[in-house]
């Protein structure tokens, strides 16, 4: 899957991957960084609707995500999560820093 991003205003949406592991992250993260600088965005949404699986590389790209467009005044969301991807955001302790759906 190819990775999908949608700009609108100072929003960026991320569409993720359906494996999201550490082949992946590097990449996406250089990536997600690019676009907060060359569109001075100050909202991020992660998008689940896909994810099946992602491991400690995948809450390293969220969490470092979060801390850059925290020092820009920005917040971080989190969309569409399945049971599994919940459960990883509970147990990691990702939901205190990053806003799910419902939440907003």
């Amino acid at each position: 899957m190819e990775q999908q991003f949608t700009v609108n205003g100072e929003k960026l949406v991320v569409k993720m991957p359906r494996e999201l592991d550490h082949h992946y992250a590097t990449g996406l993260c250089s990536q997600i960084d690019l676009m907060i600088d060359a569109y001075s965005i100050r909202k991020l949404v992660f998008d689940f609707m896909d994810t099946e699986f992602m491991d400690s590389s995948g809450i390293g790209v969220i969490i470092g995500r979060t801390r850059n467009i925290g020092f820009l005044g920005g917040k971080t969301y989190a969309i569409h999560l399945n049971g599994q991807i919940r459960k990883i955001f509970h147990a990691s302790g990702l939901q205190r820093i990053v806003q799910t759906e419902g939440e907003e």
